[in-house]
C-alpha cells in the first residue's frame, strides 16, 4: 500500500496548481490524480476553480490524495496545499499563489530563475522550491506546457509511478490527437529529469504568516468604498495584463514600420501608442511610436496582420516588456 508523506487533520494530501487559462492545468489535474488512483490505489479527486473561461484568465486547479480507507467528502478548495505548481510565473504579481502554504511544502515554478531570486520575489520565507523552465521545454518539443509541469510535480510526488503516467498520457490523447503522444512523452521526461531543488527552513525566531481563507473579502460594511463603488482594476486604465502572457511577445522595429495600423485594428486591448507629427511634406500623420506592453497580452495578432518586418514574435525575456515599453497617452484621464 502507497504511503502519503504528509496528511492533513482530515488525512487529505493536497496539490494546488496555479496557472492561466490556456497552459493546460485543468487536464494536469485530471491526469494527476487518475494517475494516483489507477496506478497507487488511492482515493483522489481533481476539480479546478476559475472565471471566465478563455485564455489568459487565472486558473486553479485542486487535487486531493488518501489512503482507501478515508472518504473524501470536501470538495471545497485548496487553501493549505503541501504542493504548489506555479505553471506561470508572472501570476505572483498580482495573486498570492503561495497562500497557505506550509514550512515544509513544495513550491514548483516554471521559470528560468534560481529557487534564491524567487524566494524573494514570490515572498516565500520558509519552504522547498523546485524550478523547471518548462515554457522552454514545450517549445524545444513542441509540446504544451502541462507535460513538463507534470513530470516535475512527478519528481516531487514520490508515491506516484511515472511509468503510469505515461500511461494515462497515451489514453488521454491517443484517440485524439495521436500525433502528440511521443512528443507529451518526452516533454513529461524531460520535466522529471530537468526540475531542480533548494530547501530554505524558517529562520529561528520566525514565524509563518497567519493563514487567511481565500474567500473573505478585504472589503466589509467598514472598508466598502463610498457607495459600493467597484475599484478592480479588470477594466480601467491601470489594469495589467502581462500575466496573460504565455511566453511570447511582439518585437517592434521603428525601422521597418510603414504605419498602416494594420497591427492597431487587430489589437483587442489597444497596446500600440501613436503620435501626430508632420511627414516628409510637413502634412500631420499618425505616426506609430511604439507598444505600451502593459496592456499587451501577447496573443500576436499584431505580427500576424503586419505587412512588414516591423513586427516579431519573440520569446519573452525578463524586464524587456519594462525597458522597451511606451506609455499611452493618457493625460485626460488621470487629470484630477
Amino acid at each position: 500500500m502507497v504511503q502519503l508523506p504528509k496528511v492533513n487533520d482530515l488525512g487529505f494530501f493536497e496539490i494546488r496548481l496555479e496557472s492561466i487559462g490556456g497552459l493546460g492545468a485543468n487536464l494536469a489535474g485530471k491526469m494527476l490524480a487518475e494517475a494516483g488512483v489507477v496506478g497507487a490505489g488511492m482515493n483522489g479527486v481533481s476539480f479546478s476553480s476559475y472565471g471566465s473561461e478563455k485564455k489568459g484568465s487565472p486558473v486553479k486547479a485542486h487535487i486531493r490524495f488518501c489512503d482507501l480507507n478515508t472518504p473524501i467528502r470536501d470538495t471545497s478548495p485548496v487553501e493549505r496545499p503541501h504542493v504548489v505548481g506555479v505553471f506561470h510565473e508572472a501570476l505572483a504579481k498580482t495573486i498570492n499563489v503561495t497562500s497557505g502554504i506550509y514550512e515544509h511544502s513544495t513550491v514548483l515554478v516554471n521559470s528560468a530563475k534560481s529557487p534564491e531570486e524567487l524566494k524573494s520575489s514570490m515572498k516565500m520565507m520558509a519552504g522547498t522550491i523546485a524550478v523547471v523552465d518548462a515554457t522552454s521545454i514545450a517549445l524545444d518539443e513542441k509540446n504544451r506546457v502541462n507535460m513538463a509541469m507534470l513530470g516535475a510535480l512527478f519528481r516531487m510526488c514520490d508515491f506516484l509511478d511515472p511509468e503510469i503516467m505515461k500511461d494515462v498520457i497515451e489514453k488521454s490523447l491517443g484517440k485524439k490527437y495521436p500525433q502528440a503522444v511521443h512528443s507529451a512523452i518526452m516533454t513529461f521526461e524531460r520535466g522529471y529529469s530537468e526540475v531542480k531543488f533548494m530547501h530554505f527552513p524558517l529562520a529561528q525566531g520566525v514565524e509563518m504568516p497567519l493563514f487567511v481563507r481565500s474567500d473573505i473579502s478585504a472589503l466589509g460594511y467598514e472598508t466598502q468604498t463610498i457607495g459600493g463603488t467597484i475599484i478592480s482594476a479588470g477594466s480601467t486604465f491601470v489594469k495589467n495584463l502581462s500575466i496573460s502572457r504565455s511566453g511570447h511577445l511582439p518585437h517592434f522595429k521603428a525601422e521597418e514600420c510603414i504605419h498602416c495600423a494594420q497591427c492597431d485594428t487587430v489589437c483587442p486591448d489597444l497596446c500600440f501608442v501613436w503620435d501626430e507629427l508632420p511627414d516628409k511634406k510637413g502634412r500631420p500623420q499618425m505616426f506609430l511610436q511604439g507598444i505600451d506592453y502593459q496592456y499587451c497580452k501577447g496573443c500576436l495578432k499584431c505580427v500576424e496582420a503586419c505587412p512588414t518586418s516591423a513586427l516579431s514574435g519573440e520569446r519573452e525575456e525578463e524586464g524587456y516588456a519594462e525597458s522597451h515599453s511606451v506609455r499611452q497617452h493618457l493625460d485626460l484621464v488621470t487629470q484630477v
